[in-house]
């Protein structure tokens, strides 16, 4: 009888993975004594495996929301100490004013990877095969 395998993925390496082309130009400054620029591209054909690309993008979505979830906790502790602890007030307002900056910013990595991991899943349905 033979066996049958079940791949918990469905990850099947005999399947070709699309093929992007892309061009390399690098410019590079003569050591020759001539002091003459140079510039050569390279074209490349590469293979882009979207649903990994779509992961990984889906992960670094989730580490930018919990970077913003944790800077604005921390941005709201320190408000609370700045009430508590008069004496050192403006020092937890300033790092208060910080980490909301951080969870912002945070936050706008988050926004940036989700639209990334959409183009990712775009790419991958116009790919398939």
């Amino acid at each position: 009888m033979a066996e049958h395998h079940h791949h918990l993925f469905h990850h099947h390496k005999d399947e070709e993975k699309p093929v992007d082309v892309a061009a390399y130009s690098e410019t590079t400054y003569g050591s020759d004594g001539l002091g003459g620029y140079s510039e050569s591209t390279t074209v490349a054909a590469v293979a882009v495996d979207y649903e990994k690309e779509e992961k990984q993008h889906k992960t670094r979505e989730h580490l930018g929301e919990l970077g913003a979830i944790a800077a604005g906790a921390f941005a709201l502790h320190e408000k609370h100490k700045a009430k508590k602890d008069p004496e050192n007030a403006h020092k937890h307002k300033i790092e208060e004013e910080i980490a909301a900056a951080v969870a912002v910013g945070s936050g706008g990595y988050a926004f940036h990877e989700h639209h990334e991991k959409k183009e990712a899943k775009e790419e991958g349905k116009h790919h398939h095969f």
